[in-house]
């Protein structure tokens, strides 16, 4: 993919950026550097390797799920500044 100023003009006013025209030009060259290394990357043969989700290959310990604190509701409630029918009551704060 080529790019030139007009491009880089473009993708400012997509992403609301004020480029001044004097710094223009050192977009474009940057721009162009980091798609030539990306074209590097493509170029890579992939073809025999297996996507990863983690760059460490390690199992996360798991653990059943319970319930350890039980029904503890007025407890929580009494620390609250304000309550109404087992419920938080906070300020209204969009009108």
């Amino acid at each position: 993919m080529s790019i030139n100023a007009d491009t880089v003009k473009h993708v400012a006013n997509l992403a609301r950026l004020n480029i001044p025209e004097a710094e223009v030009g050192s977009y474009v060259d940057q721009l162009s550097q980091i798609l030539g290394l990306m074209d590097q990357l493509n170029s890579l043969p992939t073809d025999d390797i297996e996507p990863m989700s983690h760059a460490v290959d390690i199992l996360m310990p798991a653990r059943e799920d319970e319930v350890v604190n039980g029904d503890n509701r007025e407890a929580l409630l009494a620390c609250a500044p304000d309550s109404e029918q087992s419920h938080f009551r906070v300020p209204k704060i969009i009108e």
